[in-house]
């Protein structure tokens, strides 16, 4: 008797403990959260909710075994963090120039291409990955590596120390 007392208390513990605990998504980042620079003149451009969580999801499979966190496993002195892309040549800390990169990588100093090493929709037969990836993933993809700076700050980058 007391056993089928306990459960039914638990299931009710646990419906009424869902009813007020809800998870952080992308719909909870505010505007000037999810505010990022489109190109190089610095306009900016908010992104959509869905824009976001589909940049976090395109980023982790198609480019997080190499860049989790914002670090480049094959390169670590050169990430994904704000400083290291501002620093680039050409800059690649705006969408538009993310995903230039994206479809045509070069060097940091910008001189070589690296399309045989870098997946990218250049050398697409050499990473299937990148086949499928349209202009808007790549538009996401990009948003989602100028967004998370934003939303966990120095971790994005930071290295070793982090992750």
């Amino acid at each position: 008797m007391f056993k089928k007392y306990s459960q039914i208390f638990l299931i009710t513990l646990v419906f009424i403990f869902s009813l007020f605990v809800t998870t952080a998504s992308a719909i909870d980042l505010d505007e000037a959260t999810r505010t990022v620079v489109e190109n190089g003149s610095g306009k900016t451009v908010v992104l959509t909710p869905e824009q976001v969580k589909r940049g976090k999801r395109l980023f982790n499979a198609t480019c997080g075994a190499c860049h989790v966190g914002g670090v480049t496993k094959t390169n670590p002195n050169v990430g994904l963090d704000p400083e290291a892309l501002s620093l680039a040549t050409p800059r690649r800390d705006n969408i538009n120039s993310l995903i230039d990169y994206l479809k045509n990588p070069t060097t940091y100093d910008g001189l070589d291409s690296i399309a045989e090493v870098h997946p990218s929709i250049k050398s697409a037969d050499l990473y299937p990955r990148m086949r499928s990836v349209t202009d808007d993933d790549l538009y996401a993809m990009a948003g989602h590596i100028l967004l998370q700076p934003k939303i966990v700050t120095e971790k994005w980058g930071g290295g070793k120390i982090y992750y």
